[in-house]
């Protein structure tokens, strides 16, 4: 079996004032939810991928964790019709705006969802999991006490 390719994938949060919320874009092909994510980028850290990413599939701005929170692994089909295993670091995205148009704009939609509502919207496990995590790790590295800004 050969080694699922590398992908980078921010996971963009906010805090309202019913608490977190988790944003997810649609794919353009199967208009599944998924997070931004992307093929490494030549001179880009794996964050900045990410950050990158959401950019362009969601039109996000904010402030990207240095470190993944962790990974998950999907099938993703290839132009040509192939299938290929990949692993998606992931990278927790504190969104602070989201542009009007983006690259994407017109190939995606993009919602916020309650974080048992996104965990039950995505199809992969892993990152449903990550997602239910997402919570006490926030917590964990310091982004809750930004909740008031």
């Amino acid at each position: 079996m050969p080694k699922p390719r590398t992908q980078y994938g921010a996971l963009p949060f906010r805090f309202a004032e019913s608490g977190l919320e988790i944003l997810l874009a649609t794919s353009r092909e199967t208009r599944r939810w998924v997070i931004p994510k992307g093929w490494p980028m030549k001179g880009k850290a794996p964050h900045r991928t990410a950050e990158r990413e959401a950019f362009e599939e969601a039109g996000l701005k904010g402030k990207i964790q240095h470190r993944a929170i962790g990974s998950y692994r999907y099938e993703k089909k290839l132009k040509d019709g192939a299938l290929v295993e990949c692993q998606v670091d992931v990278f927790p995205l504190k969104v602070s705006g989201q542009r009007r148009r983006w690259p994407e704009y017109e190939q995606r939609e993009t919602r916020w969802f309650e974080p048992a509502e996104a965990a039950a919207a995505v199809q992969e496990p892993g990152l449903a999991a990550l997602i239910g995590r997402l919570q006490e790790t926030v917590a964990s590295r310091g982004g809750a006490e930004s909740k008031a800004a």
